[in-house]
């Protein structure tokens, strides 16, 4: 029962305030009706039609002042127009009780108007109005008349304008917090995959190396077995790290790993660096930048030769892994790549691949030096 009741009031508060909110105020409108009853009113029948013409009118603009979508068009800014006519007409004809229909009439424009220009152009011209009729009718006796008009329109558009600012402000913040969870949804499976990939790549390799250096020499095959066991704790670590969203890449770590797996694939690694020394950031950004681009050449290229040149700047950094295989494989780039792109521009930076001049494939990935550390 709780439960329910909770999840009720949760689902009334999302949906905001209705025209149903605004009816209750009709009851003003029962002095009016007394006074048709009383017999004391000239033309009852004409009032009484008068006065259902009023709530009609009433209810009609008060349920499309909540619906986004009818609020602001033609057809309800005709209704409030005849509403005003209706009003003052009875007020006019009739004074007395009528008069407490002005601030009924306040209650609509302020839920049509909230928050717009119109309000402040129709407010005062309609108390001015108002005060006109009302002095008229009943002298300065109905200075409540008047008070009350331009209190009920100002303060419900107010109060109105601010629940809507406030629902509008918590779409936000839901939207916000989705997008924050989409992003780190993002981020782990790009470090997943980047972890996972070119681990599993260097472990298929040296398993391979093993099982071919077995038959002939069992102390190079142990040599890379123990190369294995070393690369499957530091992917645990690894992984740890990444879940727990701390973990900071090393670009000389990640050279000298992408070296070790180009040679034992068989692949002659030839890696250079040149310039100042890197911002962390931008060293795990390139750090990821390296390890794809090695895991790519291990797995596709069917590669004899594979240069790294990494040449930083005061301002840039550039990249290259050029390797002499096969090329780029057809179609779209993998996940990896896709993953890459988006880090390096989230960054500043940019990710271009192609065949290189000489034939195979080149990979060459350009950041600022000042990477923000976020996008890592």
């Amino acid at each position: 029962m709780g439960k329910r009741w909770r999840e009720r009031c949760e689902t009334r508060e999302e949906r905001g305030p209705s025209g149903l909110s605004l009816l209750p105020w009709l009851l003003m409108g029962m002095g009016s009706l007394s006074h048709l009853i009383s017999g004391e009113a000239a033309n009852p029948w004409l009032g009484m039609a008068g006065l259902l013409t009023f709530n009609t009118l009433y209810i009609a603009i008060v349920f499309r002042a909540f619906d986004r979508t009818r609020r602001d068009t033609r057809t309800t800014w005709a209704l409030l127009a005849s509403l005003a006519a209706v009003t003052f007409a009875l007020a006019s004809g009739y004074g007395r009780e009528w008069l407490l229909l002005f601030p009924l009439l306040g209650l609509a424009l302020g839920a049509v108007a909230r928050g717009g220009r119109q309000l402040r152009f129709l407010t005062f011209p309609l108390v001015a109005a108002v005060a006109a009729v009302t002095f008229w009718r009943d002298g300065w006796d109905s200075i409540g008349i008047v008070y009350g008009t331009f209190i009920s329109t100002m303060v419900t558009a107010a109060i109105l304008a601010l629940n809507e600012t406030v629902r509008e402000l918590r779409a936000t913040r839901e939207e916000l917090a989705r997008s924050a969870v989409e992003k780190e949804r993002l981020r782990f499976s790009r470090d997943l995959h980047d972890l996972l990939g070119h681990t599993l790549s260097v472990i298929v390799v040296k398993s391979e190396a093993a099982r071919r250096l077995a038959p002939r020499d069992l102390d190079a095959a142990l040599g890379q077995i123990t190369d294995i066991e070393s690369v499957g704790r530091q992917a645990l670590t690894e992984i740890r790290e990444a879940v727990t969203g701390y973990r900071e890449g090393s670009l000389g770590t990640e050279l000298d790993r992408a070296r070790s797996a180009l040679t034992s694939a068989g692949v002659e690694p030839v890696v250079r660096r040149s310039g100042p020394p890197l911002e962390p950031a931008a060293e795990a950004l390139l750090g990821w930048v390296v390890r794809e681009a090695a895991t790519n050449v291990v797995r596709h290229a069917g590669a004899a030769r594979c240069e790294i040149v990494v040449a930083g700047g005061p301002d840039r950094v550039r990249l290259t892994v050029t390797d002499d295989g096969r090329g780029p494989l057809a179609g779209p780039s993998g996940s990896g790549l896709l993953g890459l792109r988006e880090r390096l521009a989230a960054a500043g930076g940019t990710l271009a691949t192609g065949p290189a001049p000489g034939g195979g494939f080149r990979l060459t990935a350009e950041l600022p030096a000042t990477a923000d550390a976020s996008f890592a």
